[in-house]
């Protein structure tokens, strides 16, 4: 009577492995023993091996799985499963492919700060450009405006009350961040209460919709429950082309996408509509990318290579229904306690794309203005 086989144990890891697009994928490990069967499995699914595509090979104790011209497609969890009349054993790795970049970034902050210096806005009348930001509580809206000045500024500047881990708002009152310095940067970033998926909690969308048409003073305290109206201290009855919003900016956390609410993208909805409505136009700030991304946190020049990234972006428009082009993945400073030129140039890279068609919003409004004869 013949003696049962030795259980299956691994010998060796099944090591994580990151490769850039066409490369070879190769997995190794070693069990204990070569009296086995073996089963590839990805994304917790039996492996559909494709001939041509797929090899595995078991070499004695050695077990293989080679995947020839990486895809985003063989981007995923694999695992092996050992198994024999004694027992059973089962290790897995993630596979990382880095995309061809599909998206360019300029690596050099100092053309683009210049141009942000020198930035003129088309209408004489019109003394900034005012972005609001709009989103989560926790997604990082005072987190951008710091990010921001630190960059203007040239060093860490902390003027918004942060807390990216909180579960209530740190911001109460209705607040604008001018980065304006010697007659440059005419831009103004104003921060609001944070959105919250309960009806009586965060700020209300009709206070979001009344400051974008400019009718929110600065100073004003949110109130959940009731919306700011006339007649009332802080309620501007007739706002000129500085007191609107020429920008929303929406601001979402990559990492916490799938866990929002239908009743908060409904709020983040309805102020969308009210935002096209009024010809505002309107893009996404996508926050704590490195939360979302093992690739793009050890090296964020690779986060126009990263499948997962990409993947949030279309996740986040087909969530908000905003245009893919519109969406733009940002670092906040929160860790960081100098100025790091990638995170600079990433928060660049949105900006000088979106103050222009700020710019050519104030242009399109006023021309649409009627005239008084």
């Amino acid at each position: 009577m013949g003696s049962s086989p030795a259980k299956p144990e691994f010998s060796t890891v099944l090591a994580d492995k990151h490769v850039t697009y066409g490369q070879q994928i190769m997995l190794h490990c070693v069990a204990n023993t070569p009296d086995l069967t073996v089963t590839w499995k990805k994304d917790d699914h039996k492996l559909d091996c494709v001939d041509g595509k797929h090899s595995i090979r078991k070499i004695g104790a050695d077990c293989y799985l080679d995947i020839s011209n990486a895809t985003e497609g063989d981007e995923g969890k694999y695992s092996i499963h050992l198994e024999n009349s004694s027992g059973s054993d089962t290790r897995s790795c993630m596979v990382t492919v880095e995309l061809k970049e599909w998206r360019s970034v300029q690596w050099n902050q100092d053309p683009m700060i210049n141009k942000l210096r020198n930035f003129q806005i088309s209408n004489e009348g019109v003394r900034e450009l005012h972005f609001l930001l709009y989103g989560p509580v926790g997604a990082g809206k005072s987190s951008i405006i710091n990010t921001i000045k630190s960059i203007f500024e040239e060093r860490q500047y902390i003027e918004c009350l942060a807390a990216a881990e909180s579960t209530t708002s740190q911001t109460i009152h209705f607040q604008k961040f001018s980065m304006a310095k010697d007659g440059s940067f005419p831009f103004a970033f104003s921060d609001i209460m944070g959105v919250e998926k309960e009806l009586l909690k965060g700020v209300s969308s009709e206070d979001i919709i009344s400051a974008l048409k400019g009718h929110v003073k600065e100073g004003y305290t949110f109130n959940p429950v009731i919306p700011l109206t006339d007649p009332n201290e802080y309620y501007r009855t007739n706002p000129g082309p500085n007191d609107k919003i020429h920008c929303l900016i929406n601001v979402m956390p990559a990492d916490k996408l799938a866990m929002m609410a239908d009743d908060f993208i409904k709020k983040m909805k309805q102020v969308r509509v009210a935002a096209s409505r009024m010809n505002i136009p309107q893009v996404v700030f996508l926050t704590r990318i490195d939360r979302t991304c093992q690739m793009t946190k050890e090296d964020l020049r690779k986060v126009y290579k990263s499948k997962k990234i990409r993947d949030k972006m279309r996740e986040c428009s087909n969530t908000l229904g905003v245009p893919v082009n519109c969406i733009f993945p940002v670092w906040n400073y929160h860790e960081e306690t100098g100025v790091n030129a990638e995170i600079n140039c990433l928060m660049l890279n949105a900006l000088t794309q979106i103050i222009p068609w700020a710019n050519d919003y104030i242009v399109k409004s006023l021309n649409n203005q009627p005239r008084l004869e």
